[in-house]
């Protein structure tokens, strides 16, 4: 009887404390994808028609510039096409905040080169081949980038995130957004 209850006493101690000290290695931390938070960092290797020699970016080719770093499934998909157009439309709009736009898919650069190329787009397109940068940012789908955006202010943190958003629409939210936060 007395070992049953020693047995229960033992269970009752331990267990939250090998719970409370194993939780970090069961955890799965994804960092760096809310508001506030210092945005991930990467190198990935791209197109943009105004610099076509250029051939790997990353976010500290920005530096102190408003980041519109969008994720897109497939180039040459018509929700992806309307939204590019979209963010080409305002880019100028954009560029006299003082923001950058970077779309980022699973294509290849000579994909990103053709779709810049068919749509008139000047801004960069990175290739995510793998994957890797589209799960850092919480936007990666088993075999493509989920359609999420994530604005990033001048000093690399994310001031606003936006996710499964719709393409018609996205790129005057996300130019509102930036207005907003700005004047505010």
């Amino acid at each position: 009887m007395l070992k049953n209850k020693l047995d229960k006493i033992i269970l009752i101690i331990i267990i939250p404390i090998f719970f409370t000290l194993a939780s970090p290695l069961f955890a799965t931390n994804i960092s760096g994808t809310n508001p506030g938070d210092k945005a991930p960092m990467f190198t990935l290797n791209g197109y943009n028609s105004i610099t076509p020699n250029k051939s790997e970016w990353s976010l500290n080719d920005y530096n102190k510039k408003w980041i519109i770093l969008y994720f897109y499934p497939k180039d040459m998909t018509s929700g992806c096409t309307i939204e590019a157009k979209g963010f080409q439309r305002l880019s100028n709009q954009f560029r006299s905040l003082n923001a950058s736009i970077i779309g980022i898919s699973n294509d290849k650069k000579s994909i990103h080169k053709d779709f810049c190329s068919s749509n008139g787009l000047d801004f960069t397109l990175l290739s995510d081949e793998n994957g890797h940068v589209s799960r850092l940012y919480d936007s990666w789908r088993s075999s493509f980038s989920n359609r999420n955006t994530y604005l990033i202010d001048p000093e690399g943190r994310i001031a606003f995130k936006w996710i499964g958003v719709k393409p018609t629409s996205h790129p005057k939210e996300v130019l509102d957004k930036l207005t907003e936060i700005i004047n505010t």
